[in-house]
């Protein structure tokens, strides 16, 4: 057992109990997935049958690496028997071998959020209701988080808080489209990703012998990112583990920050509720972070009242101070940025993909993505358009999840008429109503339409019978042929890959190429399905993409950029050079949290994690003005920032060289970091007056703004280096350089009050006096 001897003292001590109820709260970057692994490395080591094991992750990447480690500890044989997956993927599975149990079909279709939202949208469009009142992404949320609660659509019409919630929200109906949606899922034997939970639980409830049944089968059930788990999901959890009692989770609750997804962080505090007898480890050793990151981590998470006290701690290096930049702008803070990573890269010889700016909304990334195309520098946006959401993707797998399963709706009606023949949206309304008035599916109304034409003509019923001939004909060969024999018949029998081989523009050939792409992805899951022995036909590859998180959709082209992404998104990532940007009130914290001190500290818990994803550098930014719905706000710095203990933390970005580490100069001087109009809480916090605990002394005198209403700035392209320039804010100042083209002429300027500034002239404002 040599792998034990890789783990530390605590790790190792939750490794090896391995029986009763364990919670392990890790740290960021503590080894959590490496405590989970080898725990379970080490109950097959023990004998357990791994079978018995079943072990709950958040993303499949996650499960894969999990996977990946145990087979080279303990052999492939064993991995690969394990019951390990997403709670989606391993709940899904259940529903397919109990499926009749509640009245569905094993080859059921797996919505994904954009087929329920079309649902949502054709619901209430045939209800003849204001989509502008009744906003589907809303509606499909309200009914996401009822589903998560385990409020089915019974139970939600008869609930009078629901009802009374959604009358004062104008949306009183919300009731009956749940009904709605509910019945046609079931009639297109669907299932949305909430279902896959809700009817688990569901299942559980009304057939206890199943549930005994899977009770007894789970010896040992483990769950990795326990903070993120919903009611839901925690009931599950609850009831398997209800014998055996074996139940290990791994998580931390300072790293809890998805309750808009219905996350409760109460199921990780309140575990030593539900079992007594729970053994608590506590790995407090940080492996990622330098020492300065990881204690200013924790100097403000420790601000929160909600939470398993602990202290994390780092034997790497030191590091670098926390850096904080100040921005004129919200385009300064972009462009600022953006040279910082240009300099380091150049400086430390690093690579693109070291690199990643982190922000509160997706809305950010705009000015962030101009600033980098001006310097020409590589970056991908995390969380953007999935490869699987793209149209001629979509399209495709709409006809292969056709011949698996007939009866899904949202598939027929996107590929009826694609590509176009001759079925128009007028015959597919009737089919629809047909189906409503008959209670059925749309595929059984058009397997009859012989026997009963609904008012459609005969060439309309050929063309319909034609397209139905086809479907049948994939469906006759779903379990004899391969996945991707299969998908490369559709995509050349239903004529996909002539329409777009025949658009020779430039995104007729993109999307040529991605069908060609998707072609090859489902070849590799074939090979390697056949290699590890497991199914290989259509319906398993279907159920493998339908089970995606937006983490497995990472491609090895995109490595080599540097990473723009939300917070959210960036949970469960590290990088060496870290910016967290647009640290602003009401930007982050989030004017949508300032309602309790719950949704404070949740985003408290946010600004923890992204500080928490730096391995060597962190740099923190707010700009003092940026547009809000068009009009221009002065925002106030985050209150996290100096909420950070100030010995971690190194002020200010553009530093004068005459003055850096000019001790009497800076004793002389009034420095400070903040400079509004009246004194702001935030100044007044930290008295920026006396002399700052810097590395590197900033020297910041105060200066007053030139309110002239007659003061009028030059035109840009006059300014020449050597020239004498005021600005409203700095005052008067000497140009040293001038670099770039317009429209994005920079100026080095040295302003006697602030010392050197780097400015883009189109934004300065300077004015010309001599």
């Amino acid at each position: 057992m040599e792998y034990l001897d890789e783990l530390n003292p605590v790790q190792r001590e939750a490794v090896e109990n391995i029986t009763g109820a364990s919670l392990v709260i890790a740290g960021a970057g503590s080894g959590k997935t490496r405590v989970l692994t080898y725990r379970i490395a080490h109950l097959l080591n023990k004998g357990i049958k791994p079978y018995s094991i079943l072990a709950l992750t958040f993303t499949n990447k996650a499960a894969k690496e999990m996977k990946d480690r145990i087979s080279s500890i303990v052999g492939p044989q064993q991995a690969q028997s394990l019951w390990m997956g997403t709670f989606h993927s391993i709940f899904s599975k259940i529903l397919r071998y109990e499926a009749e149990h509640l009245g569905f079909d094993s080859n059921f279709t797996i919505y994904d959020t954009q087929d329920s939202r079309n649902l949502f949208r054709a619901i209430i469009k045939e209800m003849q209701l204001d989509d502008k009142v009744y906003k589907a992404n809303e509606v499909q949320n309200r009914i996401s988080s009822a589903k998560n609660n385990l409020v089915t659509a019974n139970a939600y019409a008869q609930n009078d808080k629901a009802q009374k919630a959604d009358m004062q929200s104008r949306r009183p109906l919300i009731h009956e489209i749940y009904k709605r949606y509910s019945h046609r899922c079931r009639q297109a034997n669907a299932m949305d990703f909430d279902d896959l939970l809700l009817q688990t639980n569901i299942l559980f409830k009304t057939k206890p012998e199943i549930l005994a049944k899977y009770q007894d089968k789970f010896k040992y059930v483990l769950v990795d990112e326990y903070q993120d788990t919903n009611y839901s999901q925690y009931l599950i959890v609850k009831k398997l583990a209800e014998n055996h009692k074996n139940v290990c989770v791994v998580g931390d609750d300072a790293q809890s920050i998805y309750s808009f997804r219905g996350a409760k962080i109460e199921n990780i505090l309140n575990f030593r509720n539900d079992y007594p007898d729970y053994k608590l480890y506590k790995l407090e050793q940080n492996y990622r972070s330098t020492q300065t990151i990881v204690n200013a981590a924790n100097s403000i998470i420790h601000k929160n009242k909600g939470q398993i006290k602990k202290v994390s701690f780092s034997e790497n290096d030191i590091g670098d101070k926390i850096k904080v930049v100040k921005a004129l702008t919200d385009h300064e803070e972009g462009y600022l940025i953006s040279n910082d990573i240009f300099e380091t890269r150049m400086r430390e010889h690093c690579s693109y993909q070291d690199f990643a700016i982190l922000y509160r909304t997706n809305a950010q990334s705009r000015i962030f993505e101009e600033s980098l195309r001006k310097l020409n520098l590589p970056y991908k946006i995390y969380g953007g358009l999935s490869f699987y959401q793209r149209k001629e993707i979509k399209d495709l797998l709409a006809y292969c999840r056709m011949a698996v399963n007939p009866n899904d709706e949202e598939a027929i009606k996107r590929v009826i008429n694609y590509p176009k023949r001759g079925i128009g949206a007028t015959t597919i309304n009737k089919l629809q109503d047909a189906a409503a008035q008959n209670a059925c599916s749309i595929w059984n109304i058009i397997c009859g339409l012989h026997q009963r034409p609904y008012g459609l003509n005969a060439g309309t019923i050929s063309k319909i019978t034609k397209f139905a001939n086809l479907i049948a004909g994939f469906q006759s060969k779903l379990e004899t042929e391969s996945a991707f024999d299969m998908a490369s018949d559709i995509a050349k029998s239903t004529g996909i890959i002539k329409e777009l081989y025949n658009d020779r523009s430039p995104e007729g050939v993109s999307r040529h190429e991605n069908i060609q792409e998707l072609l090859n992805g489902i070849q590799e899951f074939t090979q390697n399905a056949l290699e590890e022995g497991k199914e290989l036909h259509l319906p398993n590859f279907l159920e493998d993409v339908a089970l995606l998180t937006d983490q497995d959709n990472e491609k090895d082209e995109d490595r080599e950029k540097i990473t723009l992404m939300t917070i959210h998104s960036a949970k469960g990532l590290e990088f060496p050079y870290l910016f967290i940007v647009g640290l602003e009130e009401e930007l982050f914290p989030s004017q949508m949290a300032s309602g309790t001190s719950q949704e404070l500290e949740e985003e408290r818990r946010l600004f923890y994690v992204a500080l928490t994803r730096a391995e060597k550098r962190a740099t923190l930014s707010f700009a003092r003005s940026r547009y809000k719905w068009g009009n221009m706000s002065y925002p106030r710095p985050s209150r996290f920032i100096r909420e950070i203990d100030e010995r971690y933390l190194e002020f200010g970005y553009d530093e004068a060289p005459e003055f850096s580490g000019n001790t009497a100069n800076q004793n002389q001087s009034h420095t400070e970091y903040e400079i509004p109009s009246e004194p702001t809480r935030f100044q007044q916090k930290r008295n920026f007056s006396s002399k700052p605990k810097l590395t590197k002394p900033l020297v910041r005198t105060k200066v007053s703004e030139n309110n002239d209403p007659n003061f009028s700035p030059s035109n840009p392209e006059l300014i020449q280096a050597g020239m004498v320039v005021e600005h409203q804010r700095f005052g008067k100042g000497k140009v040293l350089q001038i670099e770039g083209s317009k429209p994005n002429i920079k100026a080095s300027v040295f302003f006697k009050t602030v010392g050197q500034k780097h400015l883009l002239l189109k934004f300065a404002k300077l004015k010309i006096i001599g």
